[in-house]
């Protein structure tokens, strides 16, 4: 009975649901039909526009077109988009004060900075200084939006004809797109990017400003920035009173300041003046009859000497001085600075000499070089080879992968939490995780100490270090404690190296073992003062006091390891005569980058080598060029100097070595001596011929060594 009152009860909802049921049956149905009966009267339409024969292959190729252009604005946006990060903040506004640089002796060294009175109007300038650079930069100028693609044409064609490049292609507000915004580095992501910013700056500025941007900031060579320095520093002039020849010497140095600065190769300055003549011919702009007395008197320049000016140490320096100057200062400064013109010499010739000999057989084009005094004062900086082609500063901005010369951190950390330079560890095949990283000989040691481990390189044991002991925070923590400004990755194969750091990191962390365990003690500014003489900071009076990160027993047990791998180890060719000295090499994955980072008690240095475009070298490690190149230069700067122990070491000299001949102090007979200057060059050439020749007779396992995890060495 129960069962039919229940049927009973839900016989009208049953109704309900089946005319819904039916309705949408309907619905879809009409939809359906609808939809069919508007296709085929779309089809209909559409089979009036049909294309047949040879036609149809031009609207598929249209089509496929319109299709692959759409995916590729949608590329080119993404690409956009980190370009135009550059352009956030005030970056049209110029610099409020104007600082000259002083070394560590006094002497003028170079200047940086520009004041809104030192920009002269375009408006003001002579017509032919405009024709000139026009003519020889970008004759197009006035025609193009930021991308010339005619003068792109003709300029691929010329390069092709001459099959070398004779002309370039970029515009001039790519050039100022890359001045503004960009490093120099010869990589498609920076092409691209200068691109997008030369289309945003045609987009934001008139011509008129573009062209004034570009002529006051470009660098002219001999330490100047803007055409009107230059005509000052070349010709003792004003930019309004430059004839004809002089302003076609100062547009011959746009591409190549350092090639072409007239104080430097006068004949050169003239050859390529010459050249800017013909290109304003070509240009239109003059005929050969305008401009042949400029070239029969050619531009005769002010003798200001064979000075080379530490570009890459005075934009470091640069920088440094913002950070300290007090908000509202607007004056002209003066800085006295740490840098040592001899060591900076030393350091740029020791670079140059070994990449001329040996670069093209490495395949290596590049360096970086920074020294520091164990005080802390930095005393040169090599950002390049050549910083009229490229203003990048390698030694300060680049993040190369350090290799084995990251691993004094993670020795340092485990000697912190307890472990001495005699634990014996396991040099024994290891995974973590997925990870199984492997020697560079690809054997194994067995049982050995921590700094067996570290002279010989191996990279089982700092993966073991980390896994088992300390913990990759823990390597992290100490590595910032050291002064390592660079943000590392925290992923595990870090221990070896494959987090991105500076040169300056660098020499600032190694700093530590060489310091005695301090850190906050880098500086490039002793002193900044006003053009009146008032002093608005002082170092010894307004820098933070040094920290003290590690203790004595850590860096005695580092620097006791540390002092064998130019003895012993991987870094035998950085040795110096008659020094103790402490460093390690390092080597990054497939040979990109290559360093020695050592010290004495006098000095720290770091070298690096590679390539601008992370090209791999041709298997070049940290113990060939660069420890050759660190050796040279520290064997220059240690002569003549009192010698400084390094801390915790007790033996000054290399083992079995004796001490060099000496000239002796008049202080007490406590005093250190010196190295006289003879008995050190003497020394120094014998190492020099020495390791010459070591290097001629090299094993071949360094030139035939298999690619893979190269962090060894």
């Amino acid at each position: 009975m129960s069962k039919k009152v229940n049927k009973y009860r839900w016989k009208p909802w049953s109704k309900h649901l089946l005319k819904v049921d039916a309705w949408i049956d309907s619905t879809l149905y009409e939809l359906r039909f609808r939809a069919a009966d508007a296709w085929e009267s779309i089809s209909i339409f559409s089979r009036r526009f049909r294309v047949t024969g040879f036609k149809r292959c031009f609207v598929e190729l249209a089509s496929e077109g319109f299709t692959l252009g759409t995916v590729g604005a949608v590329l080119m946006l993404a690409l956009a988009i980190p370009a135009f990060k550059a352009t956030e903040g005030n970056w049209l506004a110029q610099d409020q004060y104007a600082v000259t640089f002083l070394d560590r002796y006094g002497n003028e060294i170079g200047q940086r900075g520009i004041i809104q009175r030192d920009s002269v109007p375009v408006e003001e300038m002579p017509d032919h200084v405009i024709k000139a650079v026009l003519a020889t930069e970008d004759r197009r100028f006035f025609e193009h939006y930021g991308i010339d693609f005619v003068g792109l044409f003709r300029a691929m064609t010329e390069n092709i004809r001459a099959r070398t490049i004779v002309q370039g292609g970029s515009t001039l507000t790519q050039q100022l797109a890359k001045n503004l915004f960009l490093s120099s580095d010869r990589t498609m992501e920076r092409k691209i990017k200068e691109a997008f910013l030369a289309l945003w700056l045609e987009a934001n500025l008139s011509k008129r400003e573009i062209l004034q941007l570009y002529l006051d900031r470009a660098y002219l060579g001999g330490g100047t920035f803007g055409i009107a320095a230059a005509a000052d520093f070349y010709f003792n002039k004003r930019v309004q009173d430059l004839t004809l020849a002089e302003a076609a010497m100062i547009a011959g140095l746009f591409k190549a300041p350092a090639r072409y600065a007239p104080h430097i190769n006068l004949p050169a300055a003239r050859a390529r003046a010459n050249v800017v003549l013909s290109n304003i011919v070509k240009a239109g702009f003059m005929t050969e009859g305008q401009v042949l007395s400029a070239r029969l008197h050619p531009a005769t320049v002010v003798d200001r000497g064979k000075k080379d000016t530490p570009d890459y140490f005075l934009d470091w320096a640069f920088e440094q001085v913002k950070e300290l100057v007090p908000p509202g200062v607007t004056h002209s400064l003066v800085a006295y600075t740490t840098h040592d013109p001899d060591i900076q010499r030393a350091a740029e010739e020791s670079l140059e000499y070994h990449l001329r000999q040996y670069g093209k057989d490495y395949n290596a084009s590049e360096g970086a070089i920074v020294v520091m005094e164990t005080d802390g004062a930095v005393r040169a900086i090599v950002g390049g080879r050549d910083y009229g082609k490229s203003q990048f500063n390698r030694a300060t901005k680049a993040l190369r992968q350090p290799g084995s010369s990251f691993k004094p951190y993670v020795y340092a950390a485990a000697l912190e939490k307890g472990l001495t330079p005699d634990y014996l560890i396991s040099d024994a095949p290891i995974s973590w995780g997925n990870w199984s990283p492997k020697n560079y000989s690809r054997g194994y040691a067995g049982k050995v100490t921590l700094t067996s481990a570290l002279i010989h390189s191996y990279n089982t044991v700092p993966v073991r270090l980390a896994r088992d002991h300390l913990g990759i925070d823990a390597i992290v923590e100490i590595t910032k404690r050291m002064g390592v400004e660079s943000e590392l990755n925290g992923h595990k194969t870090m221990v070896l190296g494959t987090s991105g750091v500076t040169v300056m990191d660098q020499v600032t962390g190694y700093g530590v073992f060489a310091s005695g365990g301090y850190t906050g003690i880098r500086h490039g500014i002793l002193q900044i003062r006003t053009a009146d003489g008032r002093i608005i900071y002082d170092h010894d009076r307004d820098a933070p006091p040094p920290k003290k990160v590690l203790s004595h027993e850590v860096v005695a047990g580092m620097n006791s390891m540390l002092v064998q791998v130019p003895e012993s180890g991987t870094g035998r060719r950085a040795a110096l005569p008659g020094i103790r000295s402490a460093g390690k090499t390092g080597t990054a994955q497939s040979y990109r980058d290559a360093w020695y980072v050592g010290y004495t008690g006098n000095f720290v240095a770091a070298v690096w080598l590679g390539n601008d475009d992370y090209s791999p070298t041709r298997n070049m490690t940290g113990g060939t060029l660069p420890a050759m190149i660190w050796q040279r230069l520290m064997a220059f700067a240690h002569q003549n100097v009192t010698l400084k122990p390094i801390p915790g070491i007790k033996n000054p000299l290399p083992s079995g070595q004796r001490p060099p001949e000496v000239a002796v102090s008049s202080g007490s007979a406590e005093e250190p001596s010196a190295i006289s200057l003879r008995s050190m060059s003497a020394a120094t050439t014998r190492a020099l011929r020495d390791i010459a020749e070591q290097f001629k007779s090299a094993p071949q396992l360094e030139a035939s060594a298999a690619s893979g995890d190269l962090s060894a060495l």
